[in-house]
């Protein structure tokens, strides 16, 4: 099975694609997309879209898992991630992939086994589970094969719950 795992984020969205064989996972494809901050929204949008979208018809996963929206203090920032999330969920559901969510929390825990590690945690982690062949500046790419990891996971474990039906 392939799972395509995405850390969406109007400046930088990770995306992140493994490979699953029985009880084993493999390192397929990662990466960032990234926006230019000076831009106008509907514009990074657009690219985002687009750039997740070849990515994921190029893959052709069974699965694409997105992270949930971390509600903090800052509404304004909450919103603005709900659009690069929706238009990466728009993306997955135009190539008829299974769509799952994930709170960062869970991804935390499946990855370390600790719903509260640091972004360096999980990147040592998935570096160590996958051994992706770069290296990458941008700790959204780890944080979405950290996700696409976890789904596998957690798939055998809570039965697949979370699928948003056809």
């Amino acid at each position: 099975m392939i799972i395509f795992g995405i850390d969406p984020g109007t400046a930088v969205t990770g995306y992140g694609v493994i490979k699953t064989t029985n009880n084993s996972v493999s390192w397929v494809d990662s990466g960032v997309i990234t926006t230019d901050t000076a831009e106008k929204l509907p514009v990074r949008l657009e690219m985002i879209y687009d750039r997740l979208f070849e990515k994921i018809r190029q893959h052709k996963p069974q699965r694409v898992c997105i992270e949930e929206a971390f509600y903090g203090k800052n509404v304004h920032t909450t919103l603005v991630l709900g659009h690069a999330r929706g238009v990466a969920m728009l993306a997955a559901q135009k190539t008829g992939a299974q769509i799952v969510e994930y709170s960062p929390r869970e991804v935390k825990k499946a990855i370390t086994g600790n719903g509260n590690a640091t972004k360096d945690q999980i990147a040592y982690m998935v570096r160590m589970i996958l051994s992706p062949p770069v290296e990458y500046s941008h700790l959204d790419a780890y944080d979405a094969l950290a996700i696409a990891v976890g789904d596998f996971h957690m798939a055998k474990t809570d039965g697949l719950k979370k699928v948003y039906l056809k």
